[in-house]
């Protein structure tokens, strides 16, 4: 299934305060500076920013039919900027992808619907109906929900609208797999990503062309770390998921893991029971899938200072990266995001 969500028609009546809730979003002023070396970390995202912003221009003029792919995390988030930035006054020139996998936080759905009507963006939200036939539990099959509802599901998409490039948030400092991604990723006609078949990179030069059927995938954030992103978010007040915050929230403890309750779909295993604690995400996804961190973070700065001190990879939560061995490069070669 597959829906467009477009910018609300004039006169239509805003969303009732229910559905905006007055927390969804965190704003600050963009005259502040940045907490570690002032006017140098500003210089340094300048040109990170510049970098950015040149790739997804050279998107928008190189690629007949691009899409940006919105997952609602803060890379998305700060990439979306980037995007309204490159191109404003002028709306976007091309369109938001989500791919719903069913199993999102609901914070994060109320927050994609609240920025799409705030920006105005055409905003696709795909589901593969025959994946969520199969009634797949995260939980008990993670490796074959996310290929069936993410990897699967975006296939299907790119195909059905025929997009010859898809942007997206990856940055190399993620994980071992994305750091050895090219900015302008080739894709074969089934999507898939053979890293030996890389193009070589020179200076700002790209070889964006395709054979019929290929694609590409392209990631302006490459060169960005986490804290970088945080500095950003902090610096130029981009709205972000509630669940980055540390706030009291009911967890079970899994497999060393704090996984929260958002719904309840979640099975309880013999010996769990629920409890609240202070807790917040580097990283977000389908909610049984991602593990919670402790915290006391409540606000940017105290994101940004957690962040530079932490000895842990931000994917850490992410389980659906320990099914195996180099599972996240099997996974990106078979067409994940």
């Amino acid at each position: 299934m597959t829906e467009i969500l477009g910018p609300v028609p004039a006169g239509m009546p805003a969303a009732p305060a229910a559905e905006r809730p007055a927390d969804i979003t965190v704003r600050r002023s963009r005259r502040r500076q940045g907490l570690a070396g002032g006017a140098a970390v500003s210089a340094h995202l300048r040109r990170l920013e510049d970098e950015s912003i040149f790739l997804l221009r050279e998107v928008a003029a190189q690629f007949s039919r691009p899409v940006m792919l919105y997952s609602i995390g803060k890379d998305s988030s700060v990439l979306l900027h980037l995007a309204v930035k490159a191109f404003q006054p002028a709306r976007l020139p091309f369109p938001l992808l989500h791919v719903d996998t069913g199993w999102k936080f609901r914070d994060m759905i109320a927050f994609r619907d609240q920025r799409i009507r705030e920006l105005g963006v055409d905003l696709i939200v795909h589901r593969n109906e025959d994946g969520a036939a199969l009634h797949i539990d995260p939980a008990a099959n993670p490796s074959l929900h996310t290929d069936v509802m993410k990897t699967q599901a975006l296939k299907q998409a790119l195909d059905r609208h025929g997009f010859d490039a898809a942007i997206g948030g990856a940055r190399r400092d993620e994980e071992a797999s994305r750091a050895k991604e090219r900015m302008f990723s080739h894709r074969s006609s089934q999507h898939r990503w053979d890293p030996r078949q890389q193009r070589p990179e020179l200076w700002s030069l790209f070889n964006t062309l395709l054979d019929p059927g290929e694609s590409m995938r392209v990631f302006p954030l490459s060169n960005w770390t986490e804290a970088d992103v945080w500095h950003y978010i902090y610096l130029e007040g981009i709205p972000i998921v509630p669940l980055y915050f540390a706030a009291s929230r009911p967890v079970i403890e899994r497999d060393g893991q704090l996984i929260m309750v958002d719904d309840n779909r979640l099975t309880l295993r013999p010996g769990e029971r629920v409890m609240r604690r202070m807790i917040r995400f580097r990283t977000l996804g389908c909610y049984p899938l991602t593990g919670a961190m402790l915290s006391a973070a409540t606000t940017l700065p105290d994101i940004i200072v957690e962040t530079l001190s932490s000895r842990r990879s931000e994917r850490q939560g992410r389980l659906i990266d320990r099914d195996r061995p180099a599972s996240m490069e099997k996974k990106k070669e078979e067409g994940y995001f």
